[in-house]
């Protein structure tokens, strides 16, 4: 049941970025940036927790998620910092994911050699 939950909501997310691309000039960039900002400020609201619980990794895999992420950090980092954790939180609580990122990403470069599209 807990694989349903996720496919759901992540479906639904998926959904509204394809609606989106389809239905708007927004480029992908810009859409990513919106979810991204989306899921920041539902966390802020403490309306993304709900999906979160609801959905699991359906709620957290999207970018929106990132979003969830930084927000959540900001939030636990002003509590325990004060001010700077406005500045610092987001970073600490996504800073995992982002050297993930940049390492596979730079792992992926080694091993396939990629070339830029004509």
């Amino acid at each position: 049941m807990e694989y349903l939950k996720a496919f759901i909501v992540g479906g639904i997310i998926c959904v509204f970025g394809q609606i989106l691309m389809d239905r708007t000039k927004l480029m992908p960039g810009r859409i990513t940036v919106l979810f991204v900002v989306i899921g920041t400020l539902l966390t802020g609201f403490g309306l993304y927790q709900p999906i979160v619980n609801f959905g699991g990794a359906g709620a957290t895999v999207p970018i929106s998620g990132f979003g969830y992420a930084l927000g959540k950090g900001v939030m636990k980092e002003v509590t325990k910092e004060g001010f700077v954790g406005i500045f610092t939180g987001g970073l600490k609580a996504t800073a995992g994911g982002v050297t993930a990122a940049i390492l596979f990403g730079f792992l992926s470069a080694l091993l396939f050699s990629p070339k830029a599209k004509e």
